[in-house]
């Protein structure tokens, strides 16, 4: 599983011209579902997205954890994330399958839920516009 975090002002999805999710302060996460991801997988990368401390403290240190901070996700589902760029047209062969991926990205947006996180989303498989305005810039990649 594959975990692309950007700390965001704001970011928003939109799905056939209706905004379908929008965040304030906080982290857009695009989750990449491998074929070979299990729920533990997906329960742990839920855990570093939901305790990075990447937010500034008083001395402007990041230091500060998503929950302190009042952040909010906005998690969207990525399998662009696991392209084979070894020829010039990619190939998603590593992504997971819907029926596979589909559950553990549900499973990802429910263990960020449990921890007491606002969690927007996108659509699985839909087309989406999604827009942030990047804070920092601080981007992290977190991969199990």
């Amino acid at each position: 599983m594959r975990a692309v975090v950007t700390r965001v002002k704001n970011a928003s999805v939109t799905i056939d011209g209706k905004i379908n999710g929008s965040i304030d302060n906080g982290f857009l996460v695009l989750l990449g579902i491998h074929k070979d991801d299990t729920e533990e997988k997906a329960k742990w990368v839920a855990d570093r997205i939901c305790g990075l401390r990447v937010f500034e403290d008083e001395e402007g240190k990041m230091n500060v954890s998503p929950s302190n901070a009042g952040a909010q996700l906005l998690i969207v589902s990525q399998f662009t994330l696991y392209a084979d760029v070894s020829s010039r047209r990619p190939g998603f062969s590593d992504a997971a399958r819907p029926d596979t991926a589909i559950p553990l990205y549900e499973l990802v947006i429910k263990e960020c839920r449990d921890r007491g996180f606002v969690v927007e989303t996108g659509e699985f498989g839909a087309d989406m516009l999604v827009e942030s305005v990047n804070d920092g810039p601080v981007t992290i990649i977190i991969e199990k």
